[in-house]
């Protein structure tokens, strides 16, 4: 019997459509805080990768708008523009933020932090596929670090 892999047994990869066409398996990670800009920020490591992510931001530190920056790389939310703004809000009437819409990315870690000096208390809701997290590694590192629009 021979040793290698035929086509057929190959292993699920990031453009193996039918991990995509199924609901995901359920990823949550509630209460975190992330620091203000110019700290260190805070990643969130995914054991497969993702199908879909939603970023809910709760509340600032203090009252008024805040943005909480999301990015897929610890170079892109600190260093330069790679990476996008959830916007939270505080007042007398509206303790919470709003539900980012659902972000169709395959992805295996997201990077975190604030956009200004308060910091912001979040949630993460992903659907995960089957496909393990390695497989978003390239000789940049994880989760395409280093290529264009990721930093």
């Amino acid at each position: 019997m021979s040793n290698f892999i035929k086509s057929y047994q190959a292993n699920v990869g990031l453009n193996h459509t039918p991990a995509y066409q199924v609901s995901g398996q359920p990823f949550a990670q509630g209460d975190l805080l992330a620091p203000v800009s110019g700290s260190t920020p805070i990643k969130v490591e995914f054991p497969y990768v993702t199908r879909w992510v939603s970023v809910v931001p709760h509340t600032g530190s203090s009252a008024g708008v805040h943005d909480l920056r999301v990015g897929f790389s610890e170079y892109g939310v600190t260093t330069g523009s790679n990476y996008f703004r959830v916007h939270t809000a505080k007042n007398a009437s509206h303790e919470n933020g709003f539900a980012s819409p659902v972000y169709e990315f395959k992805v295996s870690e997201l990077w975190f932090m604030s956009g200004n000096g308060a910091t912001i208390d979040f949630d993460v809701v992903a659907g995960l596929t089957s496909i393990p997290a390695s497989r978003t590694t390239t000789a940049d590192g994880p989760n395409w670090s280093g290529s264009a629009g990721v930093g």
